[in-house]
């Protein structure tokens, strides 16, 4: 109800100061959720466009959103019919976008076979393409200081092996650190005990292999304690940047950033393979994508094509990869040598063929939102795993039935 209402007084406020009555068919609209030095090369492109000949008088004007903001300011933009021309932002919400009427599905403007084909599959539903994918991956995968890891393990019992040694004698805070708060840093751990959230628009979360999973949690915890009892990202991204953490799951987003703070001691790795089953973790896998709002209009349609055309050009992609050092998702650029000799991008795209695309499916939203709440209380041991585990499930069936009421 909360939420309810703060989007009905945003999208009040919208009305109240919408757009004014001026010729806009030159000006594009964008709102983002990036890491703020991703902004500088957002721009860049934006201003190489903008000085092409045929662009003159073309202005782009881009805002930032943190996450969560961004989803319920573009609902809210949307329901007042005053939305930005173009989103750019992960797949995880575009499903809700889709259903509700918000983008536009593009299949008839873009040619989808250009792009490879796992980070156009993270952003189609119901056989449609909804965004316009910008780069390949958004997953997780594994990091170490040089320093401190002389090599990479390759399987848990090799981890925890140096965990219980190496790590110890290094007086290490803890050995390694990841967002154990946040389900989907939970999700490649569920896949290599051979789960998955979601079976097409189902929900999967009562399993044995979520309870393996959550116990798995609580023995990384409470028994070997090898990661920290309570840390959110802010916490374990400092702890691994001090010296206090020998590893960390975090996501491609932070590769050239941890490039450039350990500079020759960055390491990185895929997340080991889960000893116990034999299975590598399976990280969800997607990318990053311009969704366009639902009511463009068509001679602001050709203006936003051409600028996705140009965004996502192969001399562009292999631009994107060396200042951000994230994956291309086109194919010509992938094949590009800039790319394909180079260390990161290939560990990086091992990971990737070990991970599973994000189900667009709305029911996701059900999904994160009851894993959460019960992995939060299993995690502090304020629930029983089995409990926390039925609830989740519970809950999410319940939410998603009203959802569709």
């Amino acid at each position: 109800m909360k939420n309810k209402l703060l989007i009905l007084a945003a999208v009040s406020a919208l009305c109240a100061c919408s757009r004014p009555a001026a010729d806009t068919s030159r000006t594009i609209v964008v709102w983002e959720q990036e890491d703020a030095q991703v902004a500088p090369y957002i721009d860049s492109v934006f201003e190489a466009f903008r000085k092409l000949p045929e662009n003159a008088g073309v202005e782009i004007v881009r805002t930032h959103y943190q996450t969560e903001d961004l989803r319920s300011q573009f609902q809210a933009a949307s329901l007042a019919g005053v939305p930005p021309d173009l989103l750019l932002g992960p797949s995880d919400t575009a499903g809700l976008y889709a259903v509700s009427g918000f983008i536009m599905p593009l299949d008839g403007h873009f040619d989808f076979s250009r792009y490879n084909k796992p980070v156009v599959e993270a952003i189609t539903l119901d056989g449609h393409a909804w965004g316009v994918p910008v780069s390949n991956g958004n997953h997780l995968m594994m990091f170490y200081n040089k320093k401190l890891v002389k090599a990479p393990p390759k399987t848990t019992d090799e981890l925890f092996a140096y965990c219980a040694g190496p790590a110890r004698q290094l007086k290490l805070e803890r050995c390694m650190a990841f967002d154990m708060g946040e389900p989907f840093w939970m999700m490649p751990w569920l896949g290599a005990f051979g789960g998955w959230p979601m079976d097409g628009k189902t929900p999967t979360l009562d399993t044995q292999a979520m309870r393996d999973t959550v116990n798995f949690y609580l023995d990384l915890k409470y028994e070997k304690k090898y990661v920290p009892m309570e840390c959110d990202y802010n916490c374990m991204d400092s702890m691994f940047k001090e010296g206090r953490t020998a590893f960390i799951i975090n996501g491609d987003w932070a590769i050239s950033m941890y490039q450039k703070h350990f500079k020759q001691d960055f390491g990185l790795c895929v997340i080991p393979r889960l000893s116990k089953t034999g299975l590598y973790p399976s990280p969800m896998v997607s990318g990053k994508y311009f969704m366009v709002s639902a009511g463009a209009k068509p001679d602001k349609l050709a203006l936003l094509k051409r600028l996705l055309e140009f965004y996502t050009s192969k001399g562009n992609q292999i631009k994107q990869y060396q200042a951000l050092t994230r994956l291309p998702a086109l194919k010509a650029a992938g094949l590009a040598p800039e790319i394909t000799s180079d260390e990161v991008s290939r560990i990086s795209l091992d990971q990737i063929l070990k991970g599973r695309p994000m189900p667009m499916a709305t029911e996701m939203r059900a999904v994160w939102d009851s894993a959460r709440n019960y992995l939060g209380m299993a995690a502090t041991r304020k629930l029983e795993v089995d409990t926390a585990v039925r609830k989740m499930q519970e809950n999410t069936d319940r939410k998603i039935k009203e959802m569709n009421q």
